[in-house]
């Protein structure tokens, strides 16, 4: 049975960085309601949580009766478009050896010169632009957008289309049929593109999948998987590098603390994924000694399994000197994030360039003040108003 609350459940008010109290009061292990009447089991604790994510008995194909669906636009998205997040192997392994290669550690510290121009331009910008101003529009928005045009080969001057769309996919409260338009709008730009670049060929990951995988993937499978990378690529990061800034001029001290590389305990803090991991069970097995059974679903919560005080001593405080790399919040096992890599780099070059040359930067406004999007797959700032005295020159 269930204590009556709805998942997702709402953080408490004047603690925006927090999972929502109902998350954090509960059972490593219970049932929770959904918004259809559904109740699939909530894990909540770090070791659990990483043995569903690392279970070959527990499945994230959305298609499996019992899957649990966050709301409704969630469950008429993902039967519109099956990404590589919702594929089971040999599926998913097939697909992910493809795009593997592409995004590993030293793939992405090629890229480094390349971010780091792009954010000094960005903060060349912001610091001869109006003070206060908006690092939301003027740093965290542009910067992940930009490079994962430039390393997908999506024109950015086209970001106004496709970043309107992502904001319809990554919402959770408008109507479905407008989700599923703007998912099959998105999908037919980047076919067209797909289509373009076999016929003319770049140096981009679209140019590459669209020569080497023919006869392997359509130019649909193609663009499906150049949504995923477009959608996610830019939004979660951009997510991380607002969130991220204002956790880190809440605790100036640490902000200040340029010695210390706060990515991954940022990531460990904040873990903005509001759906978190969902799957559901393909045989019966025991998670934390309850035994769930097939076909029942699973909710497997990063937020709170990265807030475990078994895993993470005074898990409560922010500690840029924590060794917080073991953290979930790219998830685990055989779905742990492939764009891993890139991340944890844009966010290091973010946080470091910002806390190097504008040293005195704090917010413009009382962090009570801030609006926060809780209704949406990822959590984030709206707005992030900042100030600052000076600033450095790169």
């Amino acid at each position: 049975m269930t204590d009556g609350e709805t998942f997702p459940m709402a953080r408490a008010a004047g603690c925006p960085f927090a999972p929502a109290p109902g998350l954090t009061s509960r059972a490593p292990v219970s049932r929770v309601r959904l918004w259809d009447g559904t109740e699939p089991w909530l894990i909540t604790r770090y070791a659990e949580v990483r043995a569903v994510l690392a279970d070959p008995r527990v499945s994230v194909d959305v298609t499996q009766p019992g899957f649990p669906h966050t709301n409704a636009v969630s469950k008429a998205r993902d039967a519109q478009m099956k990404t590589l997040m919702q594929m089971d192997p040999p599926e998913h392994t097939a697909q992910r050896r493809i795009l593997a290669p592409e995004f590993t550690v030293r793939k992405m510290a090629a890229l480094r010169p390349r971010i780091q121009q792009l954010v000094d331009d960005l903060l060349d910008r912001l610091l001869a632009g109006p003070n206060p101003a908006d690092l939301v529009e003027a740093f965290a928005m542009p910067l992940p957008s930009l490079v994962i045009c430039e390393l997908l080969g999506v024109p950015y001057a086209d970001r106004d289309f496709f970043q309107g769309v992502a904001r319809t996919l990554v919402m959770d409260d408008p109507d479905p049929a407008r989700a599923v338009a703007a998912s099959e709008e998105l999908n037919a730009y980047l076919e067209d593109l797909v289509a373009a670049k076999a016929a003319e060929p770049g140096d981009d990951l679209l140019s590459k999948l669209a020569v080497e995988q023919v006869g392997t993937m359509t130019r649909h499978e193609i663009a499906v998987l150049g949504q995923l990378l477009l959608v996610a690529g830019h939004d979660t990061t951009a997510a991380m590098i607002a969130l991220g800034t204002a956790v880190l001029l809440t605790h100036p001290e640490q902000f200040r603390d340029a010695s210390a590389d706060p990515v991954e305990e940022l990531l460990r803090y904040l873990s903005i994924t509001h759906t978190e991991a969902r799957r559901v069970a393909l045989e019966d097995l025991e998670i934390g000694g309850q035994l769930i059974r097939a076909g029942e679903g699973i909710v497997a919560v990063k937020s709170t399994a990265n807030r475990d005080p078994l895993a993470f001593p005074d898990p409560d405080r922010v500690d840029v000197r924590r060794s917080a790399r073991h953290h979930v919040a790219f998830g685990y096992g055989r779905h742990l994030c492939l764009g891993a890599p890139l991340a944890r780099l844009e966010l290091e070059i973010a946080y470091s360039a910002l806390r190097g040359r504008v040293p005195t930067l704090e917010l413009a406004v009382p962090l009570d003040r801030l609006e926060f999007k809780e209704n949406a797959i990822f959590y984030s700032v709206r707005e992030l108003p900042i100030t600052w005295r000076g600033g450095r020159a790169r």
